[in-house]
């Protein structure tokens, strides 16, 4: 790829829905804070591409912005099979034995029907290898900036999700010639 390539994340609005809840594809963003919203919105380059997870949610967001974004599938959030749908409290009651071991090693392992966070950060280095020099936005879910972390910073999927990525939160990487760079990890703009 030539020349540099500057990327903005940020995180999705909150969902509109359950706390707790492993949401699908179609949940909707609560877009009811506008003055993060906006806040988010002033820190964006101007005339930069525009990309999003193809989720409701991201879409929602992206939108709320002022975005216009392209829609990347390998941008979405890692798929959790059966347990979509399902609250983590349910789950840990009525799970059984399949829940607590995707517990004790989550990077690895794959929820019933679903991949594992280590499927993610394929998934996610094959669309930021499609993204082109100069900058961009994207609008996407946690885990999907913490593959990018992951990528960026060469770890194991494991370390990267230690990484907190709250709701409309900034992330800042660049690929650059020698590599890539982290600028800003989960900064929080008022």
């Amino acid at each position: 790829m030539e020349g540099e390539t500057f990327l903005w994340l940020i995180r999705h609005a909150t969902v509109d829905g359950v706390a707790g809840t492993i949401h699908a594809a179609d949940a909707p963003a609560n877009l009811g804070d506008r003055a993060q919203l906006e806040a988010v919105r002033q820190h964006l380059p101007r005339d930069a591409v525009s990309y999003a997870s193809p989720s409701r949610r991201t879409v929602e967001t992206a939108r709320a912005l002022g975005l216009d974004p392209v829609l990347v599938g390998e941008f979405s959030e890692q798929d959790f099979g059966d347990w979509t749908g399902r609250r983590h409290d349910e789950l840990a009651a009525t799970g059984g034995d399949a829940y607590a071991q995707f517990w004790s090693d989550p990077a690895r392992a794959r929820p019933p029907g679903g991949e594992s966070f280590e499927d993610q950060v394929a998934r996610v280095r094959l669309g930021l290898s499609r993204i082109g020099a100069d900058s961009s936005t994207l609008v996407v879910h946690s885990g999907t900036i913490r593959a990018a972390l992951c990528i960026a910073l060469g770890l194991e999927p494991q370390a990267a999700l230690r990484f907190v990525i709250d709701p409309l939160s900034l992330t800042r990487i660049d690929r650059l010639a020698s590599g890539w760079r982290v600028v800003s990890v989960n900064h929080r703009v008022a």
